[in-house]
Protein backbone atom coordinates (compact mmCIF):
# COMPACT_ATOMS: atom_id res chain seq x y z
CA UNK A 1 0.00 0.00 0.00
CA UNK A 2 1.08 3.50 -0.80
CA UNK A 3 0.78 6.06 2.24
CA UNK A 4 0.39 9.40 2.38
CA UNK A 5 0.49 11.32 5.22
CA UNK A 6 -0.87 15.47 4.85
CA UNK A 7 1.22 17.83 7.62
CA UNK A 8 1.19 21.19 6.00
CA UNK A 9 -1.38 23.23 8.26
CA UNK A 10 0.02 25.87 10.83
CA UNK A 11 -1.61 24.64 14.03
CA UNK A 12 -2.33 27.75 15.05
CA UNK A 13 -5.17 26.92 17.33
CA UNK A 14 -2.08 24.99 19.11
CA UNK A 15 0.03 27.82 19.05
CA UNK A 16 -2.88 30.20 20.03
CA UNK A 17 -3.09 27.86 23.05
CA UNK A 18 0.37 27.58 23.66
CA UNK A 19 1.76 24.58 22.31
CA UNK A 20 5.17 25.61 21.47
CA UNK A 21 6.32 22.24 19.41
CA UNK A 22 4.84 21.82 15.44
CA UNK A 23 1.55 19.88 15.22
CA UNK A 24 3.22 17.18 13.62
CA UNK A 25 5.59 16.61 16.55
CA UNK A 26 3.41 16.98 18.91
CA UNK A 27 3.57 13.76 21.83
CA UNK A 28 1.21 11.01 22.62
CA UNK A 29 2.65 8.89 25.41
CA UNK A 30 6.25 9.85 23.93
CA UNK A 31 5.94 9.54 20.60
CA UNK A 32 5.47 11.99 17.96
CA UNK A 33 1.75 12.09 16.08
CA UNK A 34 4.06 12.03 12.89
CA UNK A 35 6.09 9.01 13.90
CA UNK A 36 2.80 7.00 15.45
CA UNK A 37 1.59 6.99 11.77
CA UNK A 38 4.25 6.50 10.67
CA UNK A 39 4.98 3.28 12.77
CA UNK A 40 1.67 2.16 11.75
CA UNK A 41 2.13 2.32 7.90
CA UNK A 42 4.81 0.36 7.90
CA UNK A 43 3.66 -2.06 9.98
CA UNK A 44 0.37 -2.39 7.60
CA UNK A 45 2.50 -3.53 4.42
CA UNK A 46 3.24 0.29 3.16
CA UNK A 47 5.57 -0.26 0.14
CA UNK A 48 5.87 3.42 -0.17
CA UNK A 49 5.18 6.86 1.92
CA UNK A 50 5.04 10.96 0.58
CA UNK A 51 4.82 13.30 3.57
CA UNK A 52 3.85 17.13 2.71
CA UNK A 53 5.19 19.45 5.54
CA UNK A 54 5.14 23.46 4.91
CA UNK A 55 8.16 25.54 4.20
CA UNK A 56 8.39 27.15 7.89
CA UNK A 57 8.30 23.12 9.41
CA UNK A 58 12.03 23.20 9.56
CA UNK A 59 12.17 21.33 12.81
CA UNK A 60 9.46 18.63 11.01
CA UNK A 61 12.00 18.39 8.27
CA UNK A 62 14.86 17.42 10.35
CA UNK A 63 13.51 15.20 11.95
CA UNK A 64 11.97 13.97 8.90
CA UNK A 65 15.24 13.72 7.55
CA UNK A 66 16.62 12.37 10.42
CA UNK A 67 14.20 8.95 11.30
CA UNK A 68 14.63 5.66 9.33
CA UNK A 69 12.16 5.21 6.62
CA UNK A 70 12.41 1.56 5.52
CA UNK A 71 10.30 1.96 1.69
CA UNK A 72 10.79 4.75 -0.77
CA UNK A 73 10.35 7.93 1.49
CA UNK A 74 9.59 11.50 -0.45
CA UNK A 75 9.51 14.53 1.43
CA UNK A 76 7.10 17.52 -0.40
CA UNK A 77 7.99 20.82 1.46
CA UNK A 78 5.49 22.97 0.25
CA UNK A 79 3.06 25.65 1.52
CA UNK A 80 -0.49 25.07 0.57
CA UNK A 81 -4.26 26.71 1.10
CA UNK A 82 -6.34 24.14 2.19
CA UNK A 83 -5.57 20.00 2.77
CA UNK A 84 -7.21 19.22 -0.95
CA UNK A 85 -3.86 21.09 -2.72
CA UNK A 86 -1.36 19.45 0.06
CA UNK A 87 -3.40 15.94 -1.24
CA UNK A 88 -2.85 17.20 -4.78
CA UNK A 89 0.78 17.70 -4.71
CA UNK A 90 1.63 14.25 -2.95
CA UNK A 91 -0.65 12.46 -5.85
CA UNK A 92 1.84 13.36 -8.11
CA UNK A 93 3.64 10.35 -7.00
CA UNK A 94 1.39 7.75 -6.85
CA UNK A 95 1.43 5.56 -9.59
CA UNK A 96 -2.02 3.49 -10.55
CA UNK A 97 -2.41 1.17 -7.02
CA UNK A 98 -4.30 1.89 -4.43
CA UNK A 99 -2.88 4.53 -2.07
CA UNK A 100 -4.23 5.62 1.48
CA UNK A 101 -4.07 9.05 2.87
CA UNK A 102 -4.65 10.67 6.16
CA UNK A 103 -4.13 14.09 8.30
CA UNK A 104 -1.71 13.66 10.68
CA UNK A 105 -3.31 14.64 14.05
CA UNK A 106 -6.06 11.76 12.97
CA UNK A 107 -5.84 8.97 15.49
CA UNK A 108 -7.24 5.39 15.57
CA UNK A 109 -6.27 2.26 17.14
CA UNK A 110 -3.79 0.29 14.68
CA UNK A 111 -6.17 -3.26 14.74
CA UNK A 112 -8.96 -1.46 13.32
CA UNK A 113 -7.13 0.28 10.72
CA UNK A 114 -5.12 -3.16 9.70
CA UNK A 115 -8.01 -4.18 9.25
CA UNK A 116 -9.65 -1.05 6.93
CA UNK A 117 -6.11 -1.81 4.94
CA UNK A 118 -7.22 -5.82 4.49
CA UNK A 119 -10.81 -4.86 3.19
CA UNK A 120 -9.58 -2.22 0.57
CA UNK A 121 -6.77 -4.06 -0.42
CA UNK A 122 -9.48 -7.18 -1.42
CA UNK A 123 -12.05 -5.30 -2.21
CA UNK A 124 -11.74 -5.86 -6.46
CA UNK A 125 -14.64 -3.04 -7.58
CA UNK A 126 -14.49 -0.09 -5.59
CA UNK A 127 -12.94 2.81 -6.31
CA UNK A 128 -12.36 4.24 -2.73
CA UNK A 129 -12.69 2.78 0.98
CA UNK A 130 -13.43 6.24 3.43
CA UNK A 131 -13.25 5.21 7.05
CA UNK A 132 -16.44 6.74 8.64
CA UNK A 133 -17.15 6.59 12.33
CA UNK A 134 -19.97 7.14 14.61
CA UNK A 135 -18.01 9.05 17.75
CA UNK A 136 -18.30 13.10 16.88
CA UNK A 137 -15.98 15.31 18.48
CA UNK A 138 -14.80 17.49 15.53
CA UNK A 139 -16.51 21.16 15.24
CA UNK A 140 -17.33 20.93 11.97
CA UNK A 141 -17.72 17.05 11.25
CA UNK A 142 -18.59 16.03 7.31
CA UNK A 143 -21.93 13.99 7.42
CA UNK A 144 -21.53 10.58 5.59
CA UNK A 145 -24.73 9.32 3.95
CA UNK A 146 -24.45 5.32 2.95
CA UNK A 147 -26.85 2.68 1.68
CA UNK A 148 -27.76 -0.82 2.64
CA UNK A 149 -24.31 -1.61 1.24
CA UNK A 150 -22.29 0.90 2.87
CA UNK A 151 -21.80 2.60 -0.19
CA UNK A 152 -21.64 6.90 0.45
CA UNK A 153 -24.27 8.21 -1.17
CA UNK A 154 -23.48 12.24 -0.17
CA UNK A 155 -21.52 13.81 1.91
CA UNK A 156 -23.49 16.69 4.04
CA UNK A 157 -22.24 19.67 6.25
CA UNK A 158 -25.38 19.29 8.11
CA UNK A 159 -26.87 16.45 10.41
CA UNK A 160 -30.47 14.54 10.01
CA UNK A 161 -32.60 12.28 11.57
CA UNK A 162 -31.03 9.16 11.48
CA UNK A 163 -27.72 10.09 10.49
CA UNK A 164 -24.83 7.21 11.43
CA UNK A 165 -21.70 8.63 10.39
CA UNK A 166 -19.10 11.35 10.07
CA UNK A 167 -15.58 11.35 7.78
CA UNK A 168 -12.99 9.92 9.96
CA UNK A 169 -10.40 11.46 8.12
CA UNK A 170 -8.62 8.83 6.23
CA UNK A 171 -9.06 8.22 2.44
CA UNK A 172 -8.49 4.70 0.68
CA UNK A 173 -8.34 6.00 -3.02
CA UNK A 174 -7.59 4.44 -6.36
CA UNK A 175 -6.04 6.19 -9.51
CA UNK A 176 -9.60 7.39 -11.23
CA UNK A 177 -9.80 9.14 -8.05
CA UNK A 178 -6.71 11.41 -9.07
CA UNK A 179 -8.80 12.26 -12.68
CA UNK A 180 -11.66 13.62 -10.45
CA UNK A 181 -8.88 15.67 -8.26
CA UNK A 182 -7.19 17.07 -11.31
CA UNK A 183 -10.70 18.06 -12.61
CA UNK A 184 -11.02 19.68 -9.00
CA UNK A 185 -7.91 21.66 -9.16
CA UNK A 186 -9.01 23.07 -12.84
CA UNK A 187 -12.17 24.06 -11.77
CA UNK A 188 -11.03 25.86 -8.86
CA UNK A 189 -12.88 23.25 -6.29
CA UNK A 190 -11.17 23.49 -2.32
CA UNK A 191 -11.58 22.20 0.56
CA UNK A 192 -11.32 18.15 0.88
CA UNK A 193 -15.06 17.52 1.31
CA UNK A 194 -15.95 19.64 -1.77
CA UNK A 195 -13.75 17.09 -3.53
CA UNK A 196 -15.00 14.04 -2.01
CA UNK A 197 -18.73 15.21 -3.39
CA UNK A 198 -17.33 15.48 -6.75
CA UNK A 199 -15.99 12.28 -6.25
CA UNK A 200 -19.80 11.11 -5.70
CA UNK A 201 -20.93 13.44 -8.69
CA UNK A 202 -18.44 11.50 -10.75
CA UNK A 203 -20.26 8.30 -10.45
CA UNK A 204 -17.31 6.72 -8.59
CA UNK A 205 -17.83 3.51 -6.23
CA UNK A 206 -16.85 4.88 -2.34
CA UNK A 207 -17.29 2.17 0.37
CA UNK A 208 -17.34 3.13 4.23
CA UNK A 209 -15.81 1.39 6.23
CA UNK A 210 -16.72 1.91 10.02
CA UNK A 211 -14.09 2.79 12.67
CA UNK A 212 -15.62 2.45 16.66
CA UNK A 213 -13.78 5.30 17.16
CA UNK A 214 -11.46 8.23 15.37
CA UNK A 215 -10.85 11.77 17.37
CA UNK A 216 -8.83 14.83 15.95
CA UNK A 217 -6.18 17.14 17.74
CA UNK A 218 -7.53 20.25 16.82
CA UNK A 219 -6.89 22.19 20.64
CA UNK A 220 -4.64 21.52 23.39
CA UNK A 221 -7.05 20.27 25.40
CA UNK A 222 -7.39 17.24 22.52
CA UNK A 223 -3.71 16.06 23.31
CA UNK A 224 -4.68 14.36 26.48
CA UNK A 225 -7.64 13.18 25.24
CA UNK A 226 -6.08 11.61 22.05
CA UNK A 227 -3.05 10.51 24.37
CA UNK A 228 -5.47 8.40 26.89
CA UNK A 229 -7.35 7.17 23.10
CA UNK A 230 -4.13 6.18 21.49
CA UNK A 231 -3.23 4.35 24.93
CA UNK A 232 -6.24 1.93 25.03
CA UNK A 233 -6.34 -1.48 23.27
CA UNK A 234 -9.04 -2.17 21.22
Amino acid sequence: MNYAIIAAGEGSRLVQEGVKQPKPLVRLNGVPMIKRLIDIFMRCDATSLSVIINEEMTEVRQYLESIEIPVPFRLIVKSTPSSMHSFYEVSRHFGDGKFCLTTVDTIFHEEEFRKYIQAFECDPEADGFMAVTSFIDDEKPLYIDVDDKMTITAFKDQAWDGVRYISGGIYGLTAPALKVLENCMANGVSRMRNYQRALVDAGLTLKAYAFDKIVDVDHAGDIETAAAFAAERP
